[in-house]
């Protein structure tokens, strides 16, 4: 049990699964939770109750239900600190044909890529010792301009000013984003009125 302890205080979120590896028995999950030093956060989904969660914490946890998923669009721009907006829902974006998962907590909201577009941008952070991939500030900005009709042009606009005053991406990052993201010409104006 104290390697498990060791363990949780190392990761932010931890799941069965990952017992295995590590050759922990499952049940030391329950007898944890009940001594009250373990906490039940999700379904599958444990953490250390000495570790007080951060304001991405429902990333992690996203992120550790769906491995391959990429966080996107209002989330992505929360990460970024390009929006002060905090959004309701966890964006994340998947493979076109892939598994919809679903859970009831944390709410995701899922939008489908292919191709390029769906690795070009996508970059491995890590947040409370766990991995998550989360698009560039570039990408993102790119990405709400292609879903404008779902997370509102205005958002796109104010993504797109706040990425270049902040020198969170270049001209050129930005330009390469809105290639991949085949919204080079929506972008355009836009960009030239912040040069």
């Amino acid at each position: 049990m104290d390697r498990l302890l060791k363990y949780a205080g190392q990761q932010s979120v931890i799941r069965p699964r990952d017992l295995v590896r590590l050759h922990i028995p499952r049940n030391y999950l329950g007898r944890l939770v009940r001594a009250g030093k373990l906490e039940r956060v999700g379904k599958g989904l444990y953490s250390s109750s000495e570790n007080p969660p951060t304001e991405n914490r429902t990333l992690v946890e996203v992120c550790r239900k769906v491995p391959q998923a990429v966080v996107c669009l209002s989330s992505a721009l929360r990460f970024h600190e390009l929006t002060t907006e905090n959004p309701f829902e966890v964006w994340i974006a998947l493979k076109q044909g892939a598994w919809t998962p679903s859970f009831e907590y944390p709410p995701i909201r899922v939008v489908r890529f292919s191709g390029a577009s769906l690795t070009f941008g996508a970059v491995e952070h890590t947040i409370e010792g766990a991995k998550i991939k989360v698009y560039s500030p570039a990408k993102t900005v790119a990405d709400c301009f292609k879903f404008r009709s779902k997370v509102g042009t205005e958002l796109a606009i104010q993504a797109l000013r706040e990425c270049f005053r902040e020198k969170k991406a270049s001209m050129d990052e930005l330009w390469d984003a809105a290639k991949i993201c085949r919204v080079a010409n929506v972008m355009r104006p836009y960009m030239e009125s912040l040069s």
